[in-house]
């Protein structure tokens, strides 16, 4: 009788036996419904065997293999077990977790019609047709109405991606004649939009990468904001979809999908696309998923976990932005998704491109040593477009009102008279950081996390940003009693506040978490921005990213001291990328941009560096300091982390485990510490760190210690191994 061995999400690295009698050698990757303790549970067949270690008499049959989609290919499967050894995380919750939630469930997927073939074009009589004509009740109507007064024709999936009720209209407009239907083309590589003419570093790049599709190479794509590194992009993708394979985009934002997905709509008209991130409910990710396994879908644009997509005829890879931290889970499965996109690469011998303005020290260090291959762009594609012009504003002299200091403001003012747009960056959302008592100090802070509460003006509210928790407004101090509570420092609220004031005319817009809550909030923020509907932006590091703005001349950065000296060694490396992405937002048509920084220390080598976009010039600075510590590229990390409602027991749980441990002259073990934020949701957390100067040795050894950790009996603490961690 077929044994048939089942990955199933329990936090237990084991496979589970089970008896299969209709089991063949094709189910291998295909999902089942076995008996797991007392319930009904859903696994992947890892592999078939004939014989099983496990007792006949305890062995319990399958229920059910379902077979009405692919299996998982083989090669994703040896991926998922890379995956698994090098985090040191179980392999059914690697596997389970990165399915889409449709298929976690225990039973078989209701297979939908394949999306329709035919595209929708305006009539004469519908481009004249005003989209106000439409009644404001009807945003789905309107909001589909001016995606086609944009791109004139849309396809059937396109009109999905709008809203899943948007089709109910066509009829109607049909028969009015606003629009006409059309079986679109079968799809190809064709490009049908002007295309632009590369620049000498841009064409030696596509160069470059086409030439060697056919082989694994890693790409670092170094240009500076501005370059083009998008058209790179698509010169690559358009070379691998003439030769019948599929492109997997990865990007770091949900919010920069829209626009790419945009970019890629226009110029690859008749090539099917998918989009797979957190936006998309159940029934959307899954349709994408399955697109991309039968290889129905040649260009898949995805966030992380999109990493993980079964893909046919796999033939180019991109990260976008490959040094943001949002690749690298923070919780479950720490896996980083760059790291497993070049994995995943050598798997198919192809070609894998890092692109970044700011790339990571590691791959820089990478490049550097000639693992990986680096390309440069360095001066902006559009023509006359140059870098923008940076200077710093003194604080010690300029003081700082409101948030603002009297030169932003003149400027802003400027860029008001010139009918040029602004943008304001300030990291913080809310109106203040925290609310103080001037009476006693006081300060309201969580009582869940080790942080102050947030205060939200407009909402009443001191809200935690990192568990959730809300409440109202103390009347008083708790401590003293005083009424006369104040917040203190600034936030996008407060700065918009003040803007407002200073600037009663100007039409502004704030874009940050609670701005860009509803569905499609971003989405129409993005056309008016593109419409000049707007003149002042005010945002977080939501508008630093991949966004380009033409009319956007002036940008200016507040609070960015903030991370100056900060206890994490990557802070520097991450707020240069940061302030060099939000600056990369002006000047980048014809307009000349100009970036305005409020800093107490302006001559810290790193401003120094961004003024004169010098990245190389504070990478070998960087590190230089990382070497003479011992800090990542020159080792290679993992953090033991436990979390318990008590600190004594994490601690106690962590000093347990390092006498388990038999670590290498070359594994170097430090104390258990309290983390950075050491009570996160009501739990006390505690952490100590492991080091080495070989990766091999340093896995070799979390492998046997994971091992040992596992026998402790203590089930009041929750641990994980974070392996490269990002975050201490």
């Amino acid at each position: 009788m077929p044994i048939i061995r089942v990955a199933i999400n329990v936090p237990v690295d084991t496979l589970f036996d089970y008896q299969a009698d209709d089991a063949e050698p094709n189910d291998i990757g295909l999902r089942v419904s076995v008996p797991f303790g007392n319930k009904k549970t859903i696994g992947v067949i890892i592999a078939i065997s004939a014989s099983t270690q496990i007792d006949p008499g305890k062995l319990k049959p399958a229920y059910c293999i379902f077979r009405e989609t692919k299996p998982l290919p083989a090669s994703l499967l040896e991926l998922f077990q890379f995956c698994s050894q090098y985090y040191h995380h179980p392999l059914g919750m690697v596997i389970l977790n990165s399915l889409p939630a449709e298929m976690r469930h225990n039973k078989a997927i209701q297979m939908k019609k394949p999306a329709s073939r035919e595209h929708f074009e305006l009539t004469p009589i519908g481009k004249q047709i005003d989209v106000s004509s439409i009644p404001a009740r009807n945003r789905i109507a309107r909001r589909l109405f001016s995606a086609f007064l944009e791109s004139t024709a849309l396809t059937d999936a396109q009109i999905k991606q709008i809203s899943p009720r948007a089709h109910q209209w066509l009829p109607g407009w049909l028969q009015r004649g606003w629009i006409t239907s059309k079986a679109a083309p079968a799809a190809t590589a064709a490009v049908t939009q002007p295309i632009p003419i590369l620049t000498t570093e841009q064409a030696a790049a596509v160069d470059a990468i086409t030439a060697g599709l056919a082989q694994f190479n890693i790409w670092l794509l170094h240009g500076v904001t501005g370059s083009g590194k998008t058209e790179v992009y698509l010169r690559a993708i358009e070379s691998a979809l003439m030769q019948g394979k599929q492109a997997l985009v990865l990007i770091p934002e949900i919010n920069l999908t829209p626009q790419l997905e945009k970019i890629f709509c226009s110029r690859f008209t008749a090539t099917p696309i998918v989009s797979l991130h957190s936006g998309l409910n159940d029934s959307e990710r899954l349709s994408g998923w399955m697109q991309a396994q039968s290889g129905a879908a040649k260009i898949i644009l995805g966030t992380r976990l999109a990493v993980f997509t079964p893909l046919s005829d796999l033939g180019l890879i991109i990260v976008d932005e490959e040094q943001d931290s949002s690749f690298k889970q923070q919780d479950g499965l720490r896996y980083s998704a760059r790291d497993m996109a070049i994995f995943r690469a050598h798997q198919h011998s192809i070609p894998v491109i890092l692109g970044s303005a700011t790339p990571s020290l590691e791959s820089y260090y990478n490049a550097l040593n000639g693992r990986y291959r680096r390309l440069r762009l360095q001066s902006r594609a559009s023509h006359n477009a140059v870098l923008p012009r940076i200077h710093l504003i003194d604080t010690r002299i300029h003081k700082i009102q409101d948030g603002l200091t009297e030169p932003l403001v003149k400027a802003i003012d400027q860029c008001l008279i010139e009918k040029n747009q602004s943008l304001i960056f300030i990291n913080r959302r809310g109106y203040a950081p925290v609310l103080l008592c001037k009476s006693c100090g006081w300060s309201a802070a969580c009582q869940r996390c080790s942080s102050r509460l947030v205060v939200h003006l407009r909402d009443k509210q001191l809200s935690c940003h990192h568990c959730g928790h809300q409440e109202s407004f103390p009347r008083a101090c708790p401590d003293c009693g005083n009424q006369d509570l104040a917040p203190f420092g600034q936030g996008t609220q407060r700065v918009e506040a003040a803007i407002a004031t200073a600037f009663p005319v100007a039409r502004i817009l704030r874009i940050d978490r609670d701005s860009t809550r509803r569905k499609f909030a971003w989405r129409d923020m993005l056309q008016a921005i593109h419409k000049q509907q707007v003149d002042i932006l005010i945002g977080t590091q939501l508008l630093a990213k991949g966004h380009d703005f033409p009319n956007l001349s002036l940008v200016g950065i507040l609070n960015a001291d903030n991370s100056l000296f900060s206890t994490d060694y990557r802070a520097s490396e991450r707020l240069f990328a940061q302030l060099m992405q939000v600056a990369g937002r002006a000047g980048r048509a014809q307009i000349p941009g100009t970036v305005l920084i409020q800093t107490e220390f302006p001559n810290h080598p790193l401003y120094q560096a961004l003024q004169h976009h010098d990245y190389d010039g504070l990478a070998h600075i960087l590190l230089t300091e990382r070497k003479t510590a011992g800090f990542p590229p020159y080792v290679f990390q993992a953090l033991l982390r436990g979390e318990a409602h008590q600190r004594d027991l994490v601690l106690d749980f962590l000093h347990q485990a390092i006498k388990l441990a038999k670590p290498p002259k070359t594994v170097e073990l430090f104390d258990p510490v309290p983390a950075q934020m050491h009570r996160l949701k009501g739990l006390e957390r505690a952490q100590l760190l492991i080091q080495s100067t070989s990766r091999k040795q340093l896995q070799a050894f979390l492998t046997e210690w994971c091992a040992q950790i596992h026998t402790l009996t203590s089930h009041k603490v929750r641990w994980i191994l974070d392996v490269d961690p990002l975050e201490f």
